[in-house]
This record gives structure tokens, C-alpha cells and sequence, in this order.
């Protein structure tokens, strides 16, 4: 089959070719290690994670090499531990596992490999010792600082200026440095600081500088696909790539890859605004419910951006429930190519889920078994998925034996938005809805007066 992915590199969708089609490399940047995870942090796991089975499935699983790091050093991890009084190693350790857990409860398989940041000090202070030695970098006060104008093919990937780099990486401003879009390899530490002892004095490594260490032990000097969010482009990206470059002589990665922003009413999601949601929180007001947010992740396409809402959760466990309850005790064929098509197409997953709804509506249901497995779906018992019913959210009522039925508010508002579908000619819309509350036994009886529905 054909593979496709929009490589942020070229600015073009490309043929996907890798170096060695019997050992394909990936690499993903994974967490920094301080907190829960929210759910734009989960975006690029799910979105990963489909393209990490698309690629076992070219290529066989023994020739499919997939990479997330943990940043388990990082300032913001020694901040949390002032603030909590707690032992760095059992801040990092907890949430380490906390995402774990909380990644594979929205089915997302665990990568080949995990390296840690910490794993990697001495690998990181022998490249800082060539890329001095290379002209690339140089010591100062303490710190061990990367030389921008040394690289003349610095900012290719993330196609900015000088000055709008300068800008976006919101430098430090330091006498130390010979430029002000110089970055930091290697940094100080205060006796009270987690430190390692190097030929510049005892230090930690700055966060750039982790990833390049960690993929050239792991995965060797060039790779096939580095990946992560759009909002590492710059500056993280960009300095993993001087680092390797300045070091190696040749690319860091054929195909840079990256999701967009989760939104929050049209603000990007982060935790400095205050208007996310992590992971953990969801799990816990949604429990059992993991593939709903998988499936809310992937209703969009990865690279355009996604308005993440609760309510977007309560509309895919609808869909899942349909699913599930097609799909009770059927075997899986093989994966339709229609499902395997879509995705090649740079991982058009809103199209791999209208071809899931085909082939229920069409009830080739081991096709859809298959597909549903290949996307990691509908992957419960079904007297699981409907046993954890009770604690589901508000917009979900039952009867007296625990059947799932939609609320009535809920109904109504798909009712409005169908309407308002059809008033703007949106018919395909209009059709799907009616067709996805007949799904759920709602029946839409329309008239001159408008649109009724009653359960059938």
C-alpha cells in the first residue's frame, strides 16, 4: 500500500520511503515528567500511535522501531519538587507511570522503546564535547552555549527569520553569549540542584539537547520520522536538529511530522492558560470511557487544529456504543482497504471514521470488527463497556436494566444542529445525523411545522 505524510521539512505531502524498510525508525518526543498529562499532551500519542500500527502493518512489527522519550531533568521538575518537598526521582517515577497508565487506557500501545533523559548524561556531555570541538558550540560562565551563526541552514525547518527567531524562542538575554539566539547545552547547577560533574563543571543538560543524545544511542544518526506537536516545530525541533546536524553532517530526520493545537473556544490548550483538561481528570469523570477520547482525538485530521469539549466525548461514546453493539461476538476479517486507503492518505482519520460508519451501515461487521481493532477500537467486552454504564456523564440516562439511551437534551440538540444544517444546504450533515440517531433508536418525523422525534 501507499503511504503518504505532509512533511513539515518540505512544506509538501510525500511519498513515505524509509532508509531501510527492515528497520524503520521512529521517534516521538514524550513528557516532562511534573504533573498529569492534559489531553493536548494525549493528542500526539493517539495520533502516533495510528501511524506506529499503519507502519507495522507496511512493514511487520519486528521491523517497525517506534521511540517516545521521558524528560525525567528539566527545571520545571525541580520547581515541582521545591514546591511539594518531594524527592525528584519519586515526582518523576509517579507520573512517569501516571502516563503510562492513563496512554494506554485510550489505547494507545506502549513504543518500542523508552528511553530516559537521565539515562543519557553521559552520551549528552560527550556531544557537547564535539559540537565545541566542531566549532558548533563554545564554554562560558559555567555554561556550554550553541552557536546559531555556526549552522548556516539553521531555522530550515521552521522557515522564520532571524528576527522572528530571536523572538519566538523568547532568548535569555546573558553576557555569556557570543549571540543572542545562542541556546544552552549544558548549564550550572547549585549545590541544592540535581547535577552531574563534566569537563565544564558540574551541570545538567538543557532540554534540546536530551532528544539528539537519546536518538543517535537508540535509533542511529539519521532517522526515519521525528514527530510531536506543531508547537515544538520552534524552538525544540529546530535546536535538535542544529545539535545533530552540527555534530553528524546529515539530517536528523527525512520526515518531521507534526499534530496541531487542541482548542478550548478557539484558545489553544496549555496549561499556562488555565483551560485544559488532563487526562487522569477525564478518566476519572468518564471511567471506562478511554477509546471516547481516542476516538474524539482522532475525529479531526491531525494537523489541523481540534475544539476539544466534553461534550465531544458524550457524542463518540454514542458512536462507540452503536459499534459495540454490532459488533458483539463477530470475528474480524482482514482490514478493508477503504480503512487502510484514508489512512495512507496522511492519516485522514475523519475519513477512516466515515468508512468505519459505512461499513456499519453496509454490516460488513468483520470488516468493521477489523478496522475497529486495527484503529484501536471498540477493544472491551461489551458487558464491560455497558457494566461501567451507571458512572457515565450527565448527557446519558437509563432504564430500569441498564440500557444506554440518549438524554432528551441531548437529542434535541442534534435535532437543532440538523436543522440548522439544512437551512444552510448542508444536507450530507443533515442526512447523518438522522441517520446516526436512527443508529440509536431515535426516529425524526419532519413537517412544515418542523422536526419531531420519538424512540422507537
Amino acid at each position: 500500500m501507499i503511504l503518504q505524510l505532509y512533511n513539515t521539512l518540505t512544506r509538501d505531502k510525500q511519498l513515505f520511503a524509509p532508509i531501510d524498510p527492515k528497520n524503520v525508525r521512529m521517534y516521538v518526543c514524550g513528557p516532562t515528567v511534573y504533573d498529569y498529562a492534559h489531553v493536548g499532551n494525549a493528542r500526539p500519542v493517539v495520533v502516533f500511535d495510528v501511524l506506529y500500527r499503519l507502519l507495522r502493518h507496511i512493514y511487520g512489527e519486528s521491523h517497525m522501531t517506534y521511540a517516545r522519550n521521558i524528560t525525567d531533568i528539566d527545571d520545571k521538575i525541580m520547581a515541582r519538587a521545591a514546591e511539594t518537598g518531594g524527592e525528584i526521582a519519586s515526582i518523576t517515577d509517579k507520573y512517569a507511570q501516571a502516563y503510562r497508565d492513563d496512554m494506554g487506557a485510550l489505547n494507545a500501545l506502549p513504543p518500542t522503546i523508552e528511553p530516559h533523559a537521565t539515562g543519557h548524561v553521559p552520551e549528552m556531555i560527550d556531544m557537547v564535547a564535539r559540537l565545541i570541538e566542531r566549532g558548533h558550540a563554545y564554554a562560558a560562565d559555567g555554561h556550554v552555549l550553541f552557536n546559531v551563526p555556526s549552522l548556516a541552514s539553521y531555522g530550515k525547518l521552521s522557515n522564520r527569520n532571524r528576527d522572528e527567531m530571536i523572538a519566538g524562542a523568547r532568548v535569555e538575554v546573558a553576557s555569556y553569549k557570543k549571540d543572542p539566539a545562542d541556546f544552552v547545552l549544558w548549564k550550572p547547577s547549585a549545590e541544592d540542584q540535581p547535577g552531574w560533574d563534566s569537563p565544564w563543571g558540574r551541570g545538567r543538560p538543557g532540554w534540546h539537547l536530551e532528544c539528539s543524545c537519546m536518538i543517535e544511542k537508540n535509533l542511529g544518526e539519521t532517522i526515519d520520522i521525528h514527530g510531536g506537536g506543531i508547537d515544538l516545530v520552534f524552538p525544540h525541533h529546530e535546536n535538535e536538529i542544529a545539535q545533530s546536524v552540527g555534530v553528524h553532517g546529515a539530517p536528523l530526520a527525512n520526515y518531521w511530522v507534526h499534530n496541531g493545537y487542541l482548542t478550548v473556544n478557539g484558545e489553544k490548550m496549555s496549561k499556562s492558560l488555565g483551560n485544559f483538561f488532563t487526562v487522569h481528570e477525564l478518566l476519572e469523570e468518564f471511567p471506562g470511557k478511554g477509546e471516547a477520547i481516542r476516538l474524539t482525538l482522532l475525529s479531526a485530521h491531525y494537523r489541523q487544529p481540534l475544539d476539544f469539549t466534553k461534550d465531544g466525548i458524550r457524542a463518540a461514546v454514542s458512536q462507540l456504543n452503536r459499534w459495540y453493539r454490532l459488533l458483539d461476538g463477530i470475528e474480524a476479517g482482514a482490514v478493508p482497504d477503504s480503512i487502510l486507503n484514508a489512512l495512507g492518505d496522511d492519516l485522514n482519520t475523519p475519513r477512516a471514521i466515515a468508512e468505519l460508519n459505512k461499513l456499519a451501515s453496509e454490516r460488513d461487521l468483520p470488516g468493521l470488527r477489523a478496522a475497529c481493532d486495527f484503529m484501536g477500537l471498540v477493544q472491551l467486552e461489551l458487558d464491560v463497556w455497558e457494566g461501567r454504564k451507571q458512572s457515565f456523564s450527565d448527557s446519558l440516562t437509563f432504564t430500569d436494566s441498564v440500557t444506554f439511551v440518549l438524554s432528551n437534551s441531548y437529542v434535541d440538540e442534534l435535532v437543532s444542529k440538523r436543522a440548522e444544517a439544512k437551512k444552510s444546504k448542508d444536507f450530507a450533515t443533515a442526512d447523518k445525523i438522522r441517520a446516526d440517531l436512527l443508529g440509536e433508536g431515535i426516529i425524526l418525523e419532519d413537517s412544515p411545522q418542523g422536526t419531531t422525534w420519538r424512540r422507537g
